[in-house]
């Protein structure tokens, strides 16, 4: 079969899922782990589009990743995979990509597991500009365990522990991921499916530490808590509230995550598209020098 190809001469970042499910995929028995309508379905579908994109041999791909509704879904690709501690994955895939630099490693990881326990791990790994591709996979809130808040929470917003609306102002994944060193940081939904996977597309390829926040949908935890109950509303909620990175938006208004206030009226600017690109030096490169160095002088020492 010829692959589709798209105005670019790349893989039609729209490829039939069909066409993907034998090279990249595991089709599990029974039903998928996610709620009908989940936007991780959505994710998981760029995610292996974006596999083809960079024609990836699946072999040669790793993955690691923590709890949550999320961390199923390396289960269902034929990528080799971590199914590791709460919060821990970015220190995984650093360990990773130390013994087989040669891979293409990826953490999978909800915005709970990632900002709140793993935090640390992700600020640190970022700072040392180590070559993995981190994916945040962000739906406002712990939906694992029930939707309780979390980091990303839209203050004002209704959750399981903040029934009267979240009190606190949320992280903004993207500029957390700048301001710790990450050389490239991205956003995307998955109501732009087509945008998500050249994002994913463009971060895995990317040298260094890359950073890309996937706004998915939990409609059953979040959105029916805030007046969006259905899956298609949600959706309809990123499209219409999203606008694409340009030069056009001011740099102080180019990140934002929603406000809502008692009223409920929204103070909304989902910022898509490429944030922050920077050219440093990878880390497990810089490692490998300084490893050669000393067992040379070790040899030279007749040690």
């Amino acid at each position: 079969m010829t692959a589709r190809q798209d105005v670019a001469g790349k893989p039609d970042p729209m490829i039939p899922l069909d066409d993907l499910i034998e090279q990249y995929g595991e089709v599990p028995e029974g039903n998928f782990r996610y709620c009908p309508g989940c936007g991780l379905g959505m994710a998981q579908s760029a995610l292996m589009r974006a596999f083809h994109r960079l024609q990836l041999d699946i072999s040669q791909v790793a993955s690691a990743g923590g709890s949550g509704c999320y961390s199923i879904m390396a289960h269902y690709l034929k990528s080799s995979h971590v199914h590791g501690s709460h919060g821990r994955g970015c220190a995984v895939a650093t360990g990773m990509k130390l013994a087989r630099p040669e891979l293409t490693v990826l953490t999978l990881q909800g915005d709970g597991d990632l900002l709140a326990i793993g935090g640390n791990h992700f600020i640190h790994a970022a700072r040392r500009n180590i070559d993995i591709t981190a994916i945040c996979f962000n739906n406002f809130g712990f939906g694992d365990t029930g939707g309780q808040f979390a980091p990303t929470t839209p203050r004002g917003s209704r959750t399981a522990t903040s029934p009267q609306g979240m009190p606190e102002d949320p992280f903004d994944p993207c500029k957390l991921a700048i301001g710790a060193g990450a050389t490239f940081v991205a956003r995307s939904t998955v109501a732009h499916p087509v945008h998500l996977t050249k994002t994913l597309a463009q971060a895995i390829a990317w040298k260094g530490f890359a950073f890309v926040e996937v706004l998915q949908h939990c409609h059953v935890f979040w959105g029916r808590r805030n007046g969006m109950p259905e899956a298609i509303d949600m959706i309809n909620f990123y499209r219409e509230n999203s606008a694409f990175n340009s030069a056009a938006i001011p740099e102080e208004e180019r990140f934002g995550t929603p406000v809502y206030s008692e009223g409920g009226e929204q103070d909304i600017r989902f910022v898509l598209g490429v944030l922050h690109q920077q050219e440093r030096p990878e880390f497990s490169e810089q490692y490998a020098k300084l490893r050669d160095r000393a067992q040379a002088k070790a040899r030279a020492a007749g040690r």
